[in-house]
């Protein structure tokens, strides 16, 4: 199995330390750094339910994928991400309540 290095966009990076420092957030906060850490060694757990979404593309036309970070939670929180820059790295584009 494949693991990944996580590279984050600016905005990305403001989103998850706007959770840290919001108390209200922080289960969220919590819950995306697991999802993260899935990420990194298995893309294919069940309960990140990744899949593309097709209404995004990544900054040179890369496929974008969400993630989920909770499940059947009002404004759920989802990781969207795309493979690259180079082989080996996942770079996390956003992480935001479901749109």
């Amino acid at each position: 199995m494949m693991t990944f290095r996580l590279l984050f966009t600016d905005v990305a990076k403001e989103q998850l330390d706007s959770l840290a420092n919001d108390s209200s957030r922080l289960p969220a906060y919590k819950a995306a750094l697991k999802t993260l850490g899935l990420m990194e060694t298995n893309l294919r757990h069940p309960s990140l339910q990744t899949h593309e979404f097709t209404s995004l593309k990544g900054p040179n036309g890369e496929k974008v994928y969400e993630a989920y970070v909770q499940h059947k939670t009002p404004g759920a929180y989802r990781i969207f991400w795309y493979y690259g820059p180079e082989k080996g790295y996942l770079t996390i584009a956003a992480i935001v309540p479901h749109p």
